[in-house]
């Protein structure tokens, strides 16, 4: 199986995973030469809050792309994976965070979705987080999880 497409899925938690993200995207991105599709997923008042403080003019105007492709954390991580020659695009979506990358991960054709997580306590160990359990369980390819240091 050729690694052409991974789906790099990022959240409003994910702030504090940059460089644990990043990186494992450059190296697994770059030596297969893919390209990497950054990916936010908003709920609905995360979408609003995030229209309202990016100024744009309405909700129902805003495009997900584009309010996504203005997110800082997406921003700093494509200009992380630009600096390691990993080309990139930007898709944005609304609604249930697992349901979406799902969706994403279909619709870009991913080989491969890569999430963050944070750790977990002992008894929480079984488990991951939702979101990353529900990818995990439901992507169309496999799924490559990323631990932040917090």
């Amino acid at each position: 199986m050729a690694l052409e497409t991974v789906l790099l899925a990022v959240g409003p938690n994910d702030a504090d995973r940059i460089d644990a993200l990043g990186e494992a995207v450059v190296n697994i991105a770059g030596p297969a030469g893919a390209d990497v599709v950054v990916a936010h997923v908003f709920t609905d008042d995360e979408y609003e809050t995030v229209v309202d403080r990016l100024e744009f003019e309405a909700v129902a105007e805003a495009d997900p792309d584009e309010v996504a492709d203005r997110h800082s954390t997406v921003r700093e991580l494509r200009e992380r994976l630009s600096e390691a020659a990993v080309d990139t695009a930007v898709r944005g979506s609304v609604g249930d965070h697992g349901d979406e990358i799902v969706a994403l991960a279909n619709d870009v054709e991913a080989d491969l979705v890569v999430v963050g997580g944070r750790k977990r306590s002992p008894t929480g160990k079984a488990v991951f987080g939702s979101v990353a359990q529900e990818v995990m369980l439901s992507a169309p390819c496999p799924v490559t999880f990323v631990r932040g240091d917090e």
